[in-house]
């Protein structure tokens, strides 16, 4: 494994873990999905460059304009959740209740 794939795997790795096991506020929980995509973003990026994949040179710029559409939908679940429940805490939270 290169350096760089293993720079783009552990970036990945890690903000799976952030997702995982620090999920008390919402925001955090955004922060590790928007630092998993920029290094899928990066490394999808490169892999096209890497293999002159002409082709296929469009699918960054798709997977970056998804991430920006689940960028501005996340906020906007923040913004409502906090004017709702008063904090972005997820344990506050309950589905069941209307």
């Amino acid at each position: 494994m290169t350096p760089v794939h293993f720079s783009f795997s552990s970036a990945f790795i890690l903000g799976l873990m952030g997702l995982t096991f620090h999920r008390t506020h919402l925001l955090s929980a955004l922060l590790c999905l928007e630092g998993m995509m920029l290094s899928l973003f990066i490394a999808l990026a490169l892999w096209t460059l890497q293999f002159e994949m002409t082709g296929f040179s469009a699918a960054p710029m798709l997977l970056l304009a998804f991430s920006a559409c689940e960028a501005s939908a996340g906020l906007a679940l923040l913004v409502a959740t906090a004017r709702t429940h008063g904090t972005d805490r997820l344990q506050n939270l309950n589905l069941l209740q209307c």
